[in-house]
């Protein structure tokens, strides 16, 4: 049942019999309420409402109920007021008597109610004129949430405080709830979930204890929303909301048995989008905290069956835990955050505990991103190109475009750490479409100067890849650099194309139409097969380096490569072997009449003017034999 459909608790601590007899009168429902209800459901039947409205009009006379709760003393008073926020049942209005002899009084019993409650509505009943309200409003402050109340009373009184009372709860309740509870979940939001570990934080340093808290991120989130519709991410974050709920309220590890730390809903929060947090207040061990994570990452591997799929969603979990990864929140939940981070990278689905090597990594790619931000306006990129060379005459056939990134402060960085944070951060369309505008420049002005060459060879992001303007923008690029489609070839990596067939297939359609040719990057290394690959209009597959360096040494290398090679042939396909780095591995191409090679036995990747060099020794050579044409090339 909701919250606004639930009756009112009430509870009320007297001593004397006769009183809790009178509160109970007045309190419970009467037959004039009886009354009431029964004549809205026949006026309903009589000018014929919609069943709508009646359910509305039974929903707002059952939340109109009030459920009184009695005991006579405070100390009975206290423990009822825990039960019913450890159930989730707390009370909205709290009638004390003043003196309830022989145990503590109604101001005893309102600061420890208070302590456990801040939210309760209190009201101090007494006979007695000599009750100070500004002297108990200091002892159970705010005083704005605390009422007298004469004795005697009239029935009317009582009522009228309690529905007025009640009403001001439930309001505060409500706003309490949009500004610290997630309205999709109902789980508690960052800034309630902040709240909460401080205050954890605080008990753990006063008992000693250890505490953990534990960032999840589901994978692949976005593709749900994205394929299924935001509806179907709403419900799955709902389905995972009530999974890490039963994962935790069934889990030992953060408290002895039987306790309520055990079975806190307030332990789970959602920091927003596919985030959330779980805290660990009371730990025996810093190791159980990876307990928790296994077992919140096997419930929600579990299959979720939404809109006619069956969706399997894995988290990737960090965890912080004091003392050692932090002593404040802010401090916890970044490293928590680091910790996810880092599994995720190293294996989605999995859980990593924090350690001061994931702050230095983490500095270091921070500083990279934000270099990275400016490097374009800086002019701090260049080119450098790779030949490719026709293995069976010994002659140029391609240039491959590489990107080289040097920043003041980082110096040269590689482009193996650099690029996936231009991916993450989507710098790379921009410096993507820079790599392609230079690179056509550059073999345009080769071409004006004849020297020999086929192509210029240009990798694509699959950022890129995956945009629809991006076939428009390569046209853009050769009309304003005015190269020939013919002379560029762009280079896919296998695992981009897998990712997605159809979209491949189009793209790479539409590509082809500007007259350009494409080449599958990294081939062998994303378990494609000639079959699937038929589907494409593709020119070139480039043999991984992990094949070719080892085509000496392992004849499964071996094999793998021969096969890719005679395959191609059959399928009219073109090869370039990469990483080609001796010349047992370039008699081994030879012999299989692969087409190109690539590599630093053939030549590094060169600057433009070196480049330009190795091009006009490659047309000086044009008489001589294959193998004299390559030393020449080569230097």
């Amino acid at each position: 049942m909701s919250e606004r459909n639930t009756p009112t608790r009430v509870l009320v601590v007297d001593d004397e019999p006769e009183v809790r007899d009178a509160y109970r009168q007045i309190l419970l429902e009467n037959e004039v309420t009886q009354e009431m209800v029964g004549f809205r459901e026949l006026r309903s039947r009589l000018f014929k409402k919609n069943p709508g409205d009646v359910a509305r009009e039974r929903s707002a006379a059952r939340a109109g109920t009030i459920e009184p709760v009695f005991c006579d003393g405070a100390e009975a008073a206290v423990r009822l007021v825990k039960e019913g926020i450890t159930r989730n049942e707390p009370f909205a209005v709290v009638f004390l008597d003043m003196r309830m002899p022989p145990g503590p009084d109604g101001v005893w019993a309102a600061q420890h109610i208070r302590e456990v409650d801040p939210a309760v509505e209190i009201v101090i009943c007494t006979a007695y004129s000599d009750a100070d309200p500004g002297e108990i409003g200091g002892l159970v402050p705010p005083e704005d949430k605390l009422s007298y109340l004469q004795k005697p009373f009239h029935p009317h009184e009582i009522r009228q405080m309690t529905i007025a009372l009640s009403s001001k709860w439930r309001a505060e309740r409500r706003i309490v709830r949009l500004a610290y509870f997630d309205t999709l979940t109902g789980l508690p939001n960052r800034e309630q979930s902040r709240n909460r570990l401080v205050g954890a934080l605080q008990a753990a340093k006063d008992n000693k204890r250890t505490l953990a808290v534990l960032y999840l991120d589901l994978d692949n989130f976005k593709r749900v929303n994205d394929t299924l519709g935001h509806a179907v991410g709403d419900e799955l974050l709902c389905v995972v909301a009530e999974r890490l709920r039963s994962s935790l309220r069934y889990g030992g590890e953060s408290s002895p048995a039987g306790t309520a730390d055990s079975a806190r809903p307030g332990d789970i929060a959602r920091l927003g989008g596919d985030e959330f947090l779980v805290l660990l207040p009371n730990l025996r061990s810093a190791a159980d905290a990876g307990s928790v994570a296994e077992r919140l990452i096997s419930s929600l591997r579990e299959p979720v069956q939404l809109a006619m799929n069956s969706l399997v969603v894995t988290p990737s979990v960090g965890i912080a835990v004091y003392p050692q990864d932090g002593e404040d929140a802010e401090t916890l939940m970044r490293n928590a955050d680091l910790a996810m981070y880092f599994a995720k990278r190293r294996s989605p689905g999995t859980h990593a505990y924090f350690d001061a090597a994931m702050n230095a990594n983490a500095l270091h790619r921070f500083t990279v991103e934000e270099q990275l931000r400016g490097a374009l306006d800086r002019d701090e990129f260049a080119l450098q190109y790779q030949p490719q060379f026709d293995v069976r005459t010994g002659t140029v056939s391609g240039m491959e475009a590489l990107l080289r990134w040097t920043n003041a402060e980082l110096g040269a960085i590689s482009p193996a750490e650099f690029i996936p944070v231009a991916e993450e951060t989507g710098l790379i369309h921009a410096i993507g479409k820079w790599v392609l505008l230079n690179a056509c420049r550059q073999a345009r002005k080769w071409r004006d100067q004849g020297l020999p060459f086929q192509r210029i060879a240009v990798n694509v992001s699959g950022r890129q890849f995956a945009l629809a303007e991006y076939p428009s923008e390569v046209a853009q690029i050769l009309e304003e650099t005015g190269l020939e489609p013919s002379a560029l070839e762009l280079e896919i990596t296998e695992s981009v194309v897998m990712a997605d067939e159809v979209w491949a297939q189009k793209a790479i359609n539409e590509l082809k139409q500007l007259g350009i040719s494409l080449a599958i990057d990294d081939f062998g290394t994303g378990y494609s097969s000639f079959g699937r690959l038929r589907h494409f209009s593709v020119d070139r597959l480039k043999i991984d380096r992990s094949f070719v360096s080892s085509v000496t040494e392992c004849n499964d290398d071996r094999a793998i490569a021969a096969a890719i090679i005679a395959m191609s042939r059959s399928l009219r396909i073109n090869v370039t072997a990469e990483g080609v780095e001796n010349f047992p591995q370039l008699a081994f191409l030879q012999e299989q009449e692969c087409q190109d090679a690539q590599g630093f036995l053939l030549s590094r990747p060169l600057p433009a003017d070196a480049a330009s060099e190795l091009l006009k020794r490659a047309n000086d050579a044009s008489d001589e034999s294959r193998t004299a044409r390559l030393r020449v090339i080569i230097g």
